[in-house]
């Protein structure tokens, strides 16, 4: 990880692996961060950012990680109402730069070879959005998305609710709009969706670049 004032890189392994690499020897964390908003861009502020790791079709629902954003205003009753996050809950929270920086940490520790997500594109903005409000350019390597993935398996459906997918796919669920339980979430659908393209003769990493950039 490369950490200053004015560029932060997240710290994968995407470039270095080989695209014969099978699936089930790959690490991915999948993310979810919660907001004050969807304005993210704009005046919509991180509250919470969770993750999970992946060991290729497996979900290691111990190695978890989990950090509040003080988002330095005060947070609507919808959104509290929302994610069951009160103003009081981040008082003493970290700033999103630390907080990304912790999560950054975090892949760093557990070797993650690629992030991955529902909706992906938002979470992304969200932690770019942030670095960017402290004059600092966040670089990333592109995520998997699980709505991609959806996409190739079964075109016909268009829709962004994860809870919907997950109950379409059968898999575990957590309660909604906190940062690890939809990463849970979105983790167990993940492992689900590698496993019906294995079935599909999409088993390596070049495979899955592929089919998640919509190249059928």
């Amino acid at each position: 990880m490369i950490f200053s004032k004015k560029k932060m890189t997240c710290p994968l392994n995407y470039d270095s692996i080989p695209m014969n690499r099978a699936i089930e020897e790959l690490t991915f964390i999948v993310f979810d961060t919660e907001t004050t908003g969807f304005r993210v861009n704009a005046e919509d502020r991180l509250l919470e950012i969770g993750a999970v790791r992946v060991e290729g079709y497996k979900v290691k629902d111990k190695m978890t990680f989990q950090t509040f954003s003080n988002p330095n205003r005060l947070i609507s009753q919808e959104i509290s109402d929302l994610t069951g996050i009160a103003s009081k809950d981040v008082e003493g929270a970290p700033s999103a730069h630390e907080a990304i920086r912790d999560f950054f940490e975090f892949l760093r520790e557990q070797k993650a070879d690629c992030l991955t997500g529902h909706y992906v594109s938002f979470d992304e903005l969200v932690l770019k959005s942030e670095m960017k409000r402290t004059g600092s350019h966040l670089q990333m390597a592109p995520s998997i998305d699980t709505l991609n993935l959806i996409g190739y398996l079964a075109p016909s459906y268009d829709m962004r609710d994860l809870e919907r997918y997950a109950q379409l796919f059968g898999t575990r669920m957590y309660p909604r709009h906190r940062a690890v339980n939809d990463a849970l979430t979105t983790a167990y659908l993940f492992v689900e969706l590698l496993e019906l393209l294995r079935d599909r003769k999409v088993d390596t990493w070049g495979e899955l670049l592929r089919v998640s950039r919509g190249r059928g």
